[in-house]
């Protein structure tokens, strides 16, 4: 990432776009010297986010180490989803050749700069199977020379004199920076007496056919949830999925982490009075009366009424949960609300652990179901900020920056040259943005920071600008039935992906343009995007 031009389309094969890290001259061998225990960063987890970041760690030339538990990387997918069906999209098919614009629908593939390495190698199907994922990130570690210690399981992480000690397998590995990147360590279990009657997602038998002719209870309502019914609906005589909440659906909620469209069967089959149902209850207790399993639930969205339901099976599937055990009292993390995962701060660092960082899925609580920070085709871009980030901090790299003239046309046209084309902007939208800082007669232009780290670093003097894709809002009462209004001058009001712009002075909000939605994605219309947009910017910067 050498410091190309925003906007120059002469990159890698791979869509990699050499914006924000510079190459970092870094000691291979330690900072103790001789001792491979000793280093700058180091990664915990060789999942694909510690696989990303190492990627962009080992091309500066920074000195850091990988270690991972398991004896090759992408552990979590070898078991994980239990019927081995991605729901990350795999969009091979397609009109657009640009590399760059192709990641927008390659939801699995990792950036770097070999064309070879992009998942659609891998696989042709839309939505891929597992083991075509573990495959490929095999094959990205290995192919790259990423410095990953295997059989590795770190037991311990202390902070001591402001270095971090980290215990595994016996040894001692010490470091300046530690990036955790070991995804969910287990499944997240509800306090529900006798929760521990159920079978969980993670031991659930993939074979639907042995729950021919039962009567199952599902509790969640997730994708995990959904994916185990999907499995048994050909099978099973009822399917009850039970949580207190109503089904967040990803077409309504515009978030890809909420129920698919392909688990649409089950839902279909309960409107079609095939007893199979979605209940909004409270589970309050569950117990086993000889073969059968009783479940006394309250329903939520009924005055409260209740019931005792009967079955022969149940399954928890209630999602994941960060696994906390092996922070010391030195360096133990804050958790965001819901207790799940770590609370970050803008710069993905802990909120309250100085030089604790994390990546991969643990990194989405600022933009917690709205962006793709828990996927990897949101947190590869996550992952190439801090990168950047990193080297600013700990080997005095600056970010990179475009500088522009204070002219409104030329900014009109980098703006819009970068929202037709970038797939960091597209991916993240609501969450990374590209800043513009107007410093007396030049505009610096960084790209792709999370919007309320810009706003923090560049906001507080002067005027400042952040570029975003955005939604519109999301209470439509049918998603299939929008009423659009499609001129300029309520562009505010479309309902799919558009350009946001923003401008900022003392930290504050001070104006706003939104850009008219397009079914292609283009916004290059001379009347409809150009033109407001320039006007918009004339009055800020002239």
């Amino acid at each position: 990432m050498g410091g190309t031009a925003t906007g120059d389309r002469h990159g890698s094969g791979a869509g990699q776009d050499d914006r924000l890290l510079n190459g970092v001259a870094g000691d291979q061998e330690g900072r103790g010297g001789n001792d491979a225990r000793d280093h700058r960063y180091l990664i915990i987890g060789a999942g694909p986010g510690g696989l990303q970041l190492g990627y962009f760690l080992h091309r500066a030339g920074a000195d850091y180490l990988v270690l991972e538990r398991e004896s090759a990387p992408g552990a979590f997918f070898r078991r994980y989803p239990r019927h081995r069906r991605l729901i990350s999209l795999n969009k091979v098919h397609i009109s657009e050749k640009d590399p760059e614009i192709a990641l927008r629908w390659d939801w699995n593939s990792l950036l770097n700069d070999d064309p070879s390495l992009l998942f659609p190698h891998y696989s042709e199907e839309y939505f891929p199977h597992a083991d075509d994922l573990v495959r490929y990130l095999g094959d990205f570690r290995r192919r790259h020379g990423l410095n990953v210690r295997f059989s590795t399981p770190v037991e311990r992480i202390e902070k001591a004199d402001g270095r971090f000690v980290v215990h595994a397998s016996g040894e001692e590995f010490r470091a300046d920076c530690v990036i955790v990147a070991t995804g969910w360590g287990g499944p997240h279990v509800p306090d529900i007496p006798g929760i521990e009657l159920a079978v969980g997602y993670e031991d659930v038998p993939p074979d639907g056919a042995r729950f021919a002719d039962k009567r199952v209870l599902v509790i969640g309502k997730g994708n995990s949830a959904f994916e185990t019914a999907h499995a048994l609906l050909g099978h099973a005589a009822v399917i009850h999925l039970a949580s207190p909440s109503p089904v967040r659906l990803a077409w309504t909620s515009k978030h890809p982490g909420h129920v698919r469209g392909q688990y649409g069967a089950l839902l279909d089959s309960y409107w079609f009075k095939t007893l199979h149902g979605v209940l909004e209850c409270q589970v309050d207790r569950i117990w086993r009366e000889g073969d059968r399993y009783k479940a006394a639930i309250t329903y939520t969205l009924a005055d409260d009424e209740q019931a005792l339901l009967e079955y022969d099976a149940v399954i928890r599937c209630t999602g994941f949960t960060m696994d906390t055990g092996v922070f010391g009292e030195s360096c133990r993390p804050a958790l965001a609300p819901n207790g799940r995962m770590p609370a970050i701060r803008p710069d993905f660092q802990s909120a309250n652990v100085d030089g604790l960082y994390f990546a991969g899925t643990l990194m989405q609580a600022r933009d917690f179901k709205r962006a793709s920070s828990a996927f990897i085709d949101g947190f590869r871009y996550n992952l190439r900020t801090l990168a950047a980030l990193l080297a600013e901090r700990y080997d005095g790299v600056p970010l990179v920056e475009r500088v522009l003239p204070v002219d409104a046309d030329q900014l009109t046209s980098t703006i819009l040259e970068r929202v037709n084309y970038s797939s960091a902007l597209w991916t993240q939208f609501e969450y990374l943005c590209d800043v513009y800082v107007v410093d007396g007669s030049r505009i610096r232009h960084v790209a792709d920071l999370p919007e309320d780290y810009a706003v923090e670093r560049f906001g507080g003097d002067g005027l400042c600008l952040t570029v975003t894709l955005r939604w519109g809002r999301r209470d439509h009462p049918d998603v299939f039935a929008i009423r659009r209004h499609p001129v300029p001058e309520r562009a505010h009001e479309s309902a799919f992906l558009h350009p946001v712009v923003r401008a900022w002075r003392g930290g504050e909000q001070v104006a706003e343009r939104h850009l008219l939605e397009d079914l292609l994605a283009q916004w290059r219309d001379p009347v409809r995007h150009v033109e407001p947009l320039r006007a918009f910017l004339s009055e800020l910067v002239g």
